[in-house]
């Protein structure tokens, strides 16, 4: 895949968040801050050209689709589009007019497009009271009576692991199932406190802690194409292996370090939020989210072979169904 190709890649998915209007400002300064995240080498350079394009209006869908060579790279693509139009839930009219324009213009076949759009929108719509089964690490009896908090801790820890595995699949839609996830897991953790949420609110939560549902996915996908991981997912696609995926993890794994740890945070915020009777303020949160990614890291790195052996035994139909409950 050529640099132009993945600033391509980046800009569709920054067109796909934008299909439903301009993003209210914290999501917006979110894309534009993806830069800075990204840091070193290229990578920062590659999306705030894409960005700064889309931004002014300076590109099109056809002229980031005209730059895409492959079917390969064009169905990834499209699955790109669709989970970040879904990140915040099913599809709106305004999405799928961008959406079905962008198949056009990648030669997606209207079958192929509408079984992706579908499935995506299966995923966003799924209720957040029906959690996954989890059983990568074993819960272990309570800290104190009433509430089981290493119960919680360890469901918290084994999100974050079947999050990180979903990011090493080699089809792009699994993505679109990472927010739906987060979503599970903090209305357990209000659950548990004794808080029956709904979705509205733990969006409103996930917005004030931080974590923008299309800016996620947008910044999952940049770091994954500028991080050499998503060559592997291409490949995937050719009918590589999932083992070769999983070679590159310690390396270049940054867009799964970066969704282990962000679902990681979330959950240690919401169990503090929701533990506090929901006084913390939006900077206690933020701050809280922040040092939390940062302990995120060395947990990760222990984590790591879980993750592997959890991705080895997924697939995206596997994924529908833990989402669907």
């Amino acid at each position: 895949m050529t640099q132009r190709e993945r600033e391509a890649i980046i800009a569709i998915s920054l067109m796909g968040a934008m299909a439903d209007g301009v993003p209210n400002d914290s999501e917006r300064a979110r894309l534009q801050g993806i830069a800075t995240g990204l840091g070193s080498a290229d990578g920062g350079q590659s999306y705030a050209a894409a960005y700064q394009r889309v931004i002014l209006g300076t590109s099109s869908v056809a002229q980031e689709a005209a730059e895409l060579s492959t079917p390969e790279v064009r169905s990834l693509a499209y699955e790109m589009a669709v989970a970040t139009c879904d990140a915040d839930g099913a599809t709106t009219a305004g999405e799928r007019t961008f959406l079905a324009s962008l198949a056009e213009q990648l030669k997606i076949g209207k079958a192929q497009a509408q079984d992706t759009l579908t499935n995506a929108d299966l995923i966003a719509e799924a209720p957040v009271s029906t959690p996954p089964p989890l059983t990568t690490i074993p819960a272990s009896a309570p800290s104190r009576p009433g509430v089981n908090e290493k119960e919680i801790d360890e469901s918290i820890l084994n999100y974050s692991i079947l999050n990180g595995a979903i990011e090493l699949l080699p089809q792009g839609l699994a993505t679109t199932a990472i927010i739906p996830l987060q979503m599970k897991m903090v209305y357990s953790i209000g659950k548990k406190y004794g808080y029956d949420l709904d979705s509205g609110h733990i969006k409103d939560f996930l917005m004030t802690v931080g974590v923008g549902a299309a800016s996620q996915v947008v910044e999952s996908f940049a770091r994954k194409i500028l991080g050499g991981v998503i060559e592997h997912s291409v490949g995937g696609l050719l009918g590589r292996t999932l083992g070769r995926t999983l070679e590159t993890v310690a390396t270049k794994g940054t867009s799964v370090a970066f969704t282990f740890g962000t679902t990681y945070a979330l959950g240690q915020v919401a169990k503090q939020y929701y533990a506090g009777g929901r006084k913390l303020s939006s900077v206690d949160l933020q701050a809280i989210f922040k040092k939390q990614t940062a302990a995120a890291e060395g947990v990760y790195q222990t984590m790591m072979p879980k993750i592997q052996e959890q991705a080895r035994k997924l697939n995206p139909a596997e994924v529908l169904r833990m989402v669907r409950g």
